[in-house]
């Protein structure tokens, strides 16, 4: 379940590769449940194939939207997500691309300022959810740009040399600023 913060707008809580599942998954139905119960706070979840959201009842129709909107669409993301094997994508990157295997790597909600994050010294990448529906070269492109972080913490020419291992990776950083330029909830700035 996620919580938003109507105070706020916040969630209350926190080539080689695998491939990716051919087709998109179809939306799920949406049920919208008003509850005298709720004051501030709204929650999704997937219940027998619809996404279930409880509102509270006094809630404007434009609040409702928009809250509704973005858990509709943070929840279609972590299915999106449920599709990829990031792991076996990593691995075979890293084999590939001569990069080190990262200890953990997953997708993550809670990403906005980044599309992926690296800790060199535990060996976890973190990669936004937001881009799982993105083609598998974007995904593939910041997953070796984090691979590459396992070994050179900054951005300096050695960094940019075991990055641009991906022969895709000036592609799909085009891709990704564009997608910032096109919407800026979606897309956190490339670093």
């Amino acid at each position: 379940t996620t919580e938003i913060d109507l105070r706020t707008c916040e969630p209350t809580t926190d080539d080689g590769a695998a491939p990716r599942p051919s087709g998109e998954r179809a939306p799920l139905p949406v049920e919208i449940i008003r509850s005298s119960k709720r004051r501030k706070t709204l929650a999704a979840r997937i219940v027998d194939g619809r996404i279930v959201v409880r509102v509270p009842a006094g809630l404007s129709a434009d609040q409702e939207r928009e809250s509704v909107a973005s858990l509709v669409a943070r929840l279609e993301r972590q299915r999106e997500a449920e599709d990829v094997d990031l792991p076996a994508r990593a691995e075979a990157l890293a084999h590939r691309y001569g990069l080190p295997v990262p200890a953990s790597i997953r997708f993550v909600s809670n990403q906005s300022q980044r599309w992926g994050s690296c800790t060199p010294a535990t060996g976890e990448i973190r990669i936004s959810d937001r881009i799982a529906a993105f083609p598998g070269w974007v995904l593939d492109a910041v997953v070796v740009h984090e691979l590459a972080h396992l070994v050179h913490l900054h951005h300096t020419p050695e960094f940019w040399a075991m990055a641009n291992r991906y022969p895709k990776t000036e592609r799909a950083y085009g891709f990704l600023l564009a997608m910032q330029m096109a919407d800026d909830e979606l897309a956190p700035p490339i670093s």
